[in-house]
């Protein structure tokens, strides 16, 4: 798929723990997805992983060094390039700031395969599964 030059740029975590990864809900609770953002001016992709992470899914934790991959969807008219990481999960909070607008639930990566709708992620997650032994069961 060809990357439109003026794409949104996004950055998302795929959190693992245990041999889970962690979704979130989207804020309309319709679909099942990572927590991603669109990046903000002087910070790192890493950096808009992680805070999106703790907002949307009170997760704190470790990025892998590299993304595992990315993907582009379209939204409102506009397309959205997320660039992907691997994030191992050292922390989980009850209360965080998007709380009350998502769910977040631990799936095992075939349950995170069959909720996800959207394609593009869906490789991204079967590349991550590929990479991280603790996923591949």
């Amino acid at each position: 798929m060809a990357i439109a030059i003026d794409s949104i740029p996004q950055a998302a975590a795929i959190p693992v723990r245990k041999g889970r990864l962690c979704l979130v809900t989207s804020r309309s609770g319709k679909r099942w997805i990572i927590p991603k953002g669109c990046m903000e001016p002087g910070k790192s992709t890493g950096e808009i992983a992680l805070q999106e992470a703790w907002e949307e899914a009170g997760l704190t934790g470790v990025l892998d060094k590299h993304p595992v991959g990315s993907y582009v969807y379209e939204k409102l008219g506009a397309q959205h390039h997320v660039t992907v990481f691997l994030m191992r999960v050292t922390d989980e909070c009850e209360e965080y700031p998007e709380r009350s607008q998502r769910e977040r639930a631990w799936l095992t990566p075939a349950q995170a395969l069959d909720q996800v709708e959207e394609q593009g992620l869906k490789e991204v997650l079967r590349v991550a599964i590929k990479e991280r032994k603790e996923l591949r069961g």
